[in-house]
């Protein structure tokens, strides 16, 4: 039986649940692996046969090779074990972030400082006059 979820219906959001946390449980271990030195000196030299040794799904490992960040949180990734990988790329959290709004590094610093995102557009469908 599946849970009532309302807050799936935020646009441009994905929520880390308990669903979510098992799907990606694979990749978020894989992430946490980068916290050691060693693991990622092997990752950096052959990425495809490191991940290999994760019980990730092809979509997973796919989302990774192409640093795709939206992709590997829709697939269960934890943006904060996620955060391990773009690290290991030498990235900034910030960095990381501008790439998943499609803004450049300053820009997405300068909306920041500025308040953040606006909530237009990004409330639940009822509460934007839209639903």
């Amino acid at each position: 039986m599946s849970l009532d979820k309302p807050y799936r219906d935020i646009p441009g959001t994905t929520i880390f649940d308990a669903d979510m946390a098992r799907r990606g449980f694979a990749l978020n271990q894989f992430s946490m692996s980068l916290m050691k030195a060693a693991n990622r000196e092997r990752f950096k030299a052959d990425e495809r046969a490191y991940l290999d040794e994760w019980p990730m799904s092809e979509e997973q490992k796919r989302a990774v090779l192409d640093r795709d960040y939206n992709r590997m949180m829709a697939l269960g990734g934890n943006v904060y074990f996620l955060a391990k990988i773009f690290s290991t790329d030498g990235l900034s959290f910030q960095h990381a972030a501008a790439t998943m709004t499609g803004m450049t590094q300053e820009a997405y610093r300068d909306m920041m400082l500025a308040g953040g995102r606006s909530p237009r557009g990004n409330l639940y469908s009822e509460d934007s006059g839209n639903g």
